[in-house]
This record gives C-alpha cells, sequence and structure tokens, in this order.
C-alpha cells in the first residue's frame, strides 16, 4: 500500500471514525479536504445483500443525472447508410461498420462508449472478448443497441451513467466531478440511490443496502447513512 501524503492523513483525520454522514455533509466534507491538483470523478459505492452469481439477483442498468456526470464522453458508433449519418450529425466521435470493427480488433480504443443499431449486432458480437471485458459492449438493456442512435448519443454525452454490481454485490457510480457543488453532488447521489431501491431483485433476502461510501479518485472513502433516502440535500437537524 502506497505510503499516505501529510495532505492526505490529514485529510483522513477529519474523517470522524464510526460517523455516518448525511449525504450533503459528505459531500461538503469531500469538497473540504480534496487536494488533488485535478477535477476529481466522484463515485459513490454502494454494497448491496445480493448474490450477482444468481440470474434473478443481477442489478445493471443507466440512469440520467440531473447535473451530469461532468465527463466528456466519446462515443463510437456502428451503424451504416442513414443511421451512419444520423449519428454523425448528432456528434458521435466514431462512426463505422465493418472499418471501425477492424480497428477496434487492432487495438484501437479511443472512446468511452459505444452505440449499434440492431442489424450491426451480429457483426459486432465479434468484438465481445475485447469489448466485453472493458464494460463497453452494446447492450439493448441499457438502450445501447437502438434504431434512435441521436437519442442514445445524447443521453451519453448528457450525463447518462451506467450502474452494475460486481461479483462481490458493490455498485460502483460516477456521481459527477469535485469542482460540482456539495449540493449537484447530493441531487445526483439522490437519483442514483432512489434507482437502486427501485430496482431491488425480488429474490434479494435481508438487508438490502448494508453500507454506502463516497469518494473522489484520490481521496478517502466516506460513510454515508443510507438511512437518509430522501431530502438528500438537507442537512441533519440536531438531536
Amino acid at each position: 500500500m502506497a505510503k499516505m501524503t501529510k495532505k492526505q492523513k490529514a485529510a483522513v483525520e477529519k474523517i470522524e471514525e464510526g460517523k455516518l454522514y448525511a449525504p450533503i455533509e459528505a459531500f461538503t466534507l469531500m469538497k473540504e479536504i480534496s487536494s488533488a491538483n485535478f477535477d476529481e470523478t466522484v463515485e459513490g459505492h454502494f454494497r448491496l445483500g445480493i448474490d450477482t452469481r444468481q440470474a434473478d439477483q443481477q442489478l445493471r442498468g443507466m440512469i440520467s443525472l440531473p447535473n451530469g456526470s461532468g465527463k466528456t464522453v466519446r462515443v463510437a458508433v456502428f451503424a451504416e447508410g442513414d443511421a451512419a449519418k444520423a449519428a454523425e450529425a448528432a456528434g458521435a466521435d466514431i462512426v463505422g461498420s465493418d472499418d471501425l470493427i477492424q480497428d477496434i480488433q487492432n487495438g484501437m480504443l479511443d472512446f468511452d462508449a459505444t452505440v449499434a443499431t440492431p442489424d450491426q449486432m451480429p457483426k459486432v458480437g465479434k468484438l465481445g472478448k475485447i469489448l466485453g471485458t472493458r464494460g463497453l459492449m452494446p447492450n439493448p438493456k441499457l438502450g445501447t443497441v437502438t434504431t434512435d442512435v441521436e437519442k442514445a448519443i445524447a443521453d451519453l454525452k448528457g450525463g447518462k451513467v451506467e450502474y452494475r454490481a460486481d461479483r462481490f454485490g458493490i455498485c460502483h457510480v460516477v456521481l459527477g466531478k469535485t469542482s460540482f457543488t456539495a449540493e449537484q453532488l447530493a441531487e445526483n447521489y439522490g437519483v442514483v440511490y432512489d434507482e437502486i431501491l427501485r430496482v431491488k431483485p425480488a429474490a434479494a433476502k435481508g438487508r438490502y443496502v448494508k453500507s454506502v461510501t463516497v469518494a473522489s479518485t484520490m481521496g478517502a472513502g466516506i460513510p454515508v447513512d443510507s438511512s437518509v433516502n430522501r431530502a438528500y440535500t438537507e442537512a441533519p437537524t440536531a438531536e
């Protein structure tokens, strides 16, 4: 484990041991202790009581953040003909079919998300080992296999983020950047948390949300009070 710098150590010491922070408190503290010299990405980590090895306990989808993700998303689109022209007009960064597939097989991965028209999927399927392992495969459930390429591109570039529980049942979701206000981050967090509660698998047993932690790229994790499930931007009242 890398040795903490003096700044990092001082930041960690500001996080009260054993305390669960209300969302707005957590993001206010995160911004206060952030010491990186770049605009860090902020993520939420939701530890859930699910077994993702079971087909009926999978958790995956996409959600639009009200304040965007703060990320510049490069989108590659697999399309031909009119759909390819529509993709270019909608601001796709890379558009192609067989040529794009060949480029990716040759190692070109200069994009953050992909969209494909349904007729392209038999071809795109051969990229499964390359795109699938990186979470970049177009998926109809996520709205990225579609005839409406304009909407898919707009969603991806406008702050739509993917959530997906890993094999440990932890959902890692982008919530924004440290340059956002604490209120903007809390609003984004609230939308994500509401969605995670909404899509709870029926087969999940016991406590569903076990813990929530938020962290910036270089920052320490701050534990969030998962019992706060409304009024996310409000500070807790004193007892």
